[in-house]
């Protein structure tokens, strides 16, 4: 009598299914995942960028209408690589943020194409923060 020394085929192709049936449902759940942890570092360079504006304002008394004044050019959550496409709006007594998702970011947080962070606190849209 021989004994087993291995795996058939067919136990190994009904193991090569499952592996693809695993990943085919893991994959679109970790894209999700990703996008969310992309957005998260969005939210926080829009904040860093808030408080970097209120330090200018201090300083010079009126906000930076752009962000190499801040200091920015060279982040890559702000630049035109990056995930995100930060520009910055200034009138008088206030500024707005907005980081626009760019390239794959687009499609991966397709709810949320645009974030807006004004210098009063008020965050749109709602429920993408």
């Amino acid at each position: 009598m021989r004994a087993n020394a291995g795996f058939t085929l067919l136990e190994l192709m009904i193991a090569v299914v499952v592996v693809a049936i695993l990943a085919a449902v893991a994959y679109p759940s970790y894209q999700s995942y990703a996008g969310r942890g992309y957005r998260a570092e969005a939210h926080t360079a829009l904040h860093r960028l808030a408080n970097l504006q209120e330090q200018y304002y201090l300083d010079q008394r009126q906000y930076a209408a752009d962000l190499t004044a801040l200091g920015e050019a060279n982040n890559p959550a702000v630049t035109e690589g990056g995930r995100y496409q930060v520009a910055v709006a200034v009138t008088a007594v206030s500024f707005t943020l907005t980081a626009t998702a760019q390239g794959s970011q687009a499609s991966l947080d397709a709810s949320c194409p645009t974030l807006t962070l004004t210098g009063n606190g008020a965050k749109t849209p709602e429920e993408c923060w």
